[in-house]
């Protein structure tokens, strides 16, 4: 078995990497496919969590834009991804992945509260950690809870999976098909060059703490397993 580059690792997902091809929803083939992106990491031997988005289910800034409360819409948001975090615990499970999910606002009925000693033990004797509710905080993105948690935990890498883009371009190239693709980015050059990776809170935090950023494929079936063994995929930001 190759030895991996990085120990500990945190893959944001995407709410919209789960949605069915309706357009909302939650994808069962698309989860079993996430769910096996995971194994092979913990095949690696790597600690694993993943921080969940929701925008298959709701988006909290577009219901902000058609009148309703910010804080509201943000909250029914943060719920959107416990349901996502709970479909793909159970994706996980049924191959034999033992997992655990952990939320940001209480859910005691279905999730275990956010406790850093708790999420570094079960990280310790080898279980998933999936990331819920984001921050528990409104007008914070998953993106945002994505680096909070990696910091926290004390991850190598924030795996960045993305939704049909291979990697960063400087323009769109679903738009544009002459973008041109980083292979390489600084983490000052891709805040400068305001390219969307994620959101400015997020990549400071990153480059605040040094943590790493790899943006790849979701649908790129070894995207996860090269980017934690060192490989080339998609673009790295440090």
């Amino acid at each position: 078995m190759p030895e991996p580059r990085y120990k500990r690792a945190v893959l944001k997902l995407s709410g919209e990497a789960l949605k069915s091809e309706g357009g909302w929803g939650i994808d069962l083939t698309t989860l079993r496919f996430v769910a096996n992106h995971v194994k092979q990491a913990r095949d690696l031997g790597v600690e694993m969590g993943v921080v969940v988005g929701g925008g298959n289910i709701w988006r909290g800034a577009e219901a902000a834009k058609l009148g309703m409360d910010r804080t509201t819409a943000d909250y029914a948001g943060m719920l959107a991804t416990v349901i996502n975090a709970l479909a793909l615990q159970d994706a996980l499970e049924k191959i034999g992945i033992v997992t655990r999910t952990q939320t940001a606002i209480p859910i005691d009925t279905v999730a275990e509260p956010f406790i850093h000693r708790r999420a570094m033990r079960h990280l310790e004797v080898g279980r998933v950690l999936i990331f819920a509710a984001g921050t528990g905080n409104p007008y914070m993105t998953t993106d945002t809870a994505a680096a909070l948690r990696a910091t926290e935990i004390g991850a190598n890498v924030l795996l960045m999976a993305k939704n049909g883009v291979d990697g960063v371009y400087d323009s769109d190239p679903r738009k544009n098909p002459k973008a041109k693709k980083f292979e390489k980015l600084a983490y000052l050059e891709a805040l400068n060059l305001r390219l969307q990776v994620m959101d400015t809170t997020a990549l400071s935090m990153c480059m605040d703490n040094r943590v790493p950023i790899i943006v790849f494929d979701i649908h790129d079936p070894t995207g996860v397993h090269k980017a934690l063994l060192g490989e080339t995929v998609g673009t790295v930001i440090s």
